[in-house]
């Protein structure tokens, strides 16, 4: 598959929807690591989406490739060591366009939105998305970035980036 335009768009609350179905694909994903069950209803749950847009410190994102949707990147902050910082709360891009760059491209395009402290952090069992993670902040900032334990068991990674917007 050519890929010939990546793009990152923010989610309208009238696209919801969308993004609410999208993500039911990456909360499957996700059942067979964590264990999660549908609803009474066929579905899953994801009791953050809505505050999206009632919260000033969270921004959903759409991946687009070639205007098609092929993801979505969740953004929100968290406390780090007493100082707010950006998080990557949800990442999801649709099988068919993994391991093509897509994921390098946007997450380093939601990165460059959102200038500061960031924190991402994975599931101590999704190994994959740690190499992952660990190979996208080595390119995005020039390996400066630390690995750190902030006590969850969750593999972890912090950076700033405010001098690259320099």
């Amino acid at each position: 598959m050519l890929v010939s335009k990546i793009e990152v768009a923010l989610v309208e609350y009238k696209d919801k929807e969308v993004l609410r179905n999208l993500m039911e694909y990456y909360l499957y994903d996700f059942s067979e690591m964590e264990h999660f069950d549908v609803d009474p209803h066929g579905r899953f749950e994801y009791k953050y989406l809505d505050h999206y847009w009632t919260e000033s410190d969270r921004h959903p994102y759409f991946i687009l490739v070639d205007g098609m949707y092929a993801g979505f990147i969740l953004v929100n902050q968290q406390e780090v060591h007493g100082k707010a910082c950006f998080s990557i709360a949800e990442f999801f891009i649709m099988r068919k366009y993994r391991k093509k760059g897509i994921g390098e491209s946007v997450a380093g395009q939601v990165f460059d939105r959102h200038r500061g402290d960031w924190v991402v952090s994975q599931m101590k069992s999704h190994i994959g998305a740690q190499a992952f993670w660990r190979k996208v902040l080595k390119r995005y900032t020039d390996n400066r970035f630390q690995d750190v334990d902030l006590g969850d068991g969750r593999p972890t990674q912090i950076f700033n980036n405010t001098k690259e917007a320099e």
